[in-house]
């Protein structure tokens, strides 16, 4: 009997679950809409179908998600902040700096350090956003751009500097003359007499000990 019974227990489970997929199937021909999961009836509609075409149907993508780095290199002032806050030292920047003012960025914050090199390599970035937070012209951003799959792990290395390798060139020389001329330009003091510096310091007074009265 028990031989028979597993049999009938066998089928029983079978068909309800059969059952169920049938139902599914019936709701499939049904599409939800497509809806970002921060709404409120994201969960409400659990009937239906819920697959994108991709990449011709996307699903919206949040605006504060931390999806692929964007620096827009006009209102940089390589100040180096994000690359050291990195933990995974997916930033790397080669700064020039500027004998004097060249531009303002956006919000009026001075430019004196030219960007000779301003990369950063997706393929190490771990989404984290510091670099975003300590960013103090906010030129660093996390775009809605999720999808940069390639099949070269090189091409997840992102340039935004300018300059061109005459550029950096010319504006270190230019740094390095100006530095010249500022050495040349300051006056030699007169070699003094250690000697007689040491006799116009004032002589170090004796520490106060207090004294302990013996015990009797």
């Amino acid at each position: 009997m028990s031989y028979f019974n597993n049999i009938a227990e066998g089928a029983k489970t079978t068909l309800k679950g059969m059952i169920l997929s049938i139902r599914y199937f019936f709701q499939a021909r049904h599409k939800r809409k497509k809806e970002w999961v921060g709404e409120d009836n994201y969960f409400v509609k659990a009937n239906g179908t819920f697959t994108v075409q991709y990449p011709k149907e996307e699903i919206p993508v949040p605006d504060n998600g931390r999806y692929q780095l964007h620096n827009e290199i006009d209102d940089c002032i390589v100040c180096d902040k994000c690359a050291k806050i990195c933990p995974v030292d997916c930033i790397e920047i080669e700064p020039v700096r500027s004998s004097e003012v060249f531009g303002k960025t956006s919000d009026g914050t001075p430019l004196r350090i030219h960007a000779a090199k301003f990369d950063i390599d997706m393929s190490k970035c771990c989404f984290c956003g510091l670099c975003t937070v300590v960013c103090p012209t906010e030129c660093l951003t996390m775009t809605k751009e999720f999808d940069f799959s390639t099949t070269d792990i090189l091409d997840h290395n992102f340039s935004f500097s300018k300059m061109s390798d005459s550029e950096i060139a010319e504006k270190k020389k230019e740094f390095e003359e100006h530095q010249a001329q500022k050495t040349k330009a300051k006056p030699v003091l007169p070699a003094e007499n250690k000697d007689e510096d040491v006799m116009k310091k004032p002589t170090a007074k004796p520490v106060f000990k207090p004294r302990i009265p013996k015990k009797k």
